[in-house]
């Protein structure tokens, strides 16, 4: 499993680990993974042009001691130096003695950008705000216009570390290294659009066990998965309900019921207008046109998706005991205090869309701070939520425990891919997995099947239903 942890926590640890280490030694460290970091992308070191974009924090510090690394190596580096008065003394001196040279912001520093081979950003630290300044960003824009490669300190300058948020302009970046631990805006976008490909680098910092944000790995979803035993039967696999579609939308209903089929629940009941369709694509399904209420035992119901205005059925399924997955249609006509007074688990699965219209805020609003976002409707409504986006985003009811998944692909952003995933999510949960479980395992499924399907090539929903057991069986091998 891959962590991170906010820029208060980092900055204690490292506070701890310093006071145990002679002066200075942690950001040797630092430098060193760099360092080598920088000579893994270049493949051969001697002779390349090496430009160090320098700030006045110790992110500038770890690029001037790295650069001096890669000089003593035969690289020829050039430091621009956006803050002279203020860069740090030793890595300076370090670059200085290992034949480095220094300019600063000016056409100097932009014809060496255009030669180099790598550039180096080490201009803001984590604890950076706001986008870039004039000077950075100038840098940062011809930076990206040359044919360098670009490898960030820490974390890509502009972005924030604590929420992923980008609020101006800011560094993108081909390789991040980042030290101690993952930080949340690497894992979340917008910023992690802006990291590259991210290389942790182990400095020896003590961290608390629970994390600011997760992200899953295969081992930890394998784990997770329910599995039948030897003497299970459908009941004891666990049997979800569908109350999903309409006239109008029985394709949705179709889909759901497609996912909850794969999802390792042991039968699927659905309870909707559109029976026939779905008994006709999938005739093992359990078909009710009585309500949720007469259905038949389930230890978990899916509602909304398709379901237009059936604010009924909505009600009908909130009241029950068991556990609920709000989407799609449902989200918006789900009353708040119902959801809120609810005693069963409850999760919530909206896009940025349904997400800022359940906030009161702009679409916009969600997709610039979807951490803060999917923390801010997990209070607001008592629920486990998850946040479709380019990377999923599931937060517990409490809102502090978050998990990013980003195995998906821009091809699932297709009609019906979300009913698959509430399909697929609703089944964990009758099976038996907690709500963040159930979320994260169904997105991060969602998207391998989503890669599989498409391949390259655009996919349909019915493509990447499925595509889910062959996710399921790489997972568990």
């Amino acid at each position: 499993m891959r962590t991170a942890y906010s820029v208060e926590t980092v900055r204690t640890a490292e506070r701890e680990l310093m006071a145990r280490l002679p002066d200075g030694a942690l950001m040797q460290r630092a430098a060193a993974g760099l360092a080598a970091a920088c000579a893994d992308l270049l493949g051969r070191v001697y002779g390349r042009r090496v430009v160090l974009l320098v700030g006045s924090g110790d992110n500038g510090g770890d690029a001037l001691y790295a650069g001096a690394r890669l000089a003593r190596r035969g690289a020829g580096v050039a430091a621009v130096l956006l803050a002279p008065d203020r860069a740090h003394p030793g890595g300076l001196a370090a670059l200085r003695r290992a034949g480095g040279t220094v300019t600063r912001p000016g056409g100097v520093a932009g014809d060496l950008i255009d030669r180099a081979d790598l550039v180096v950003d080490g201009i803001v630290g984590i604890g950076g705000k706001g986008g870039l300044r004039p000077d950075a960003a100038s840098l940062a824009e011809r930076a990206a216009a040359s044919r360098a490669a670009v490898v960030a300190v820490d974390l890509p300058s502009g972005v924030e570390a604590d929420t992923g948020e980008v609020r101006g302009a800011a560094i993108r970046a081909d390789l991040t290294v980042t030290f101690g631990t993952h930080k949340p805006g690497l894992l979340i976008d917008p910023a992690r659009a802006y990291a590259g490909t991210v290389r942790l680098v182990d400095i020896g910092l003590d961290l608390p066990a629970q994390p600011d944000v997760q992200a899953l790995q295969h081992a930890d979803v394998a784990g997770l998965l329910p599995l039948p035993a030897a003497e299970s039967d459908k009941y004891r696999r666990g049997v979800v309900g569908i109350a999903a579609g309409s006239a109008r939308y029985p394709g949705a209903a179709v889909l759901a019921v497609s996912g909850a089929l794969r999802g390792g629940a042991g039968a699927v009941r659905y309870v909707g207008p559109a029976g026939h369709a779905v008994i006709a694509r999938f005739p093992e399904t359990l078909v009710s046109d009585q309500g949720p209420h007469k259905a038949g035992r389930v230890q978990a119901w899916v509602v909304g998706p398709g379901a237009g205005d059936d604010a009924a059925t909505v009600a009908e399924v909130l009241e029950t005991d068991v556990p609920v997955l709000i989407d799609a249609d449902g989200l918006r006509l789900a009353d708040r205090d119902a959801v809120r007074a609810r005693t069963a688990p409850t999760l919530m699965t909206p896009h940025a869309g349904e997400a800022a219209a359940l906030l009161g805020v702009a679409r916009e609003e969600v997709e610039g701070a979807r951490l803060e976002s999917v923390r801010k409707l997990a209070l607001l409504y008592g629920a486990t939520v998850l946040l479709k986006g380019s990377t999923t985003l599931v937060a517990d009811a409490g809102g502090v425990a978050v998990r990013v998944n980003a195995t998906g692909t821009p091809w699932l952003a297709t009609a019906g891919s979300g009913d698959v995933l509430s399909g697929l999510a609703g089944s964990l949960l009758a099976a038996g997995l907690p709500a963040l479980d159930a979320g994260s395992v169904a997105a991060y499924l969602h998207g391998l099947a989503g890669r599989y399907a498409a391949d390259g090539a655009p996919v349909g929903a019915h493509d990447v239903a499925a595509a889910i057991p062959e996710a399921w069986r790489d997972v568990r091998h």
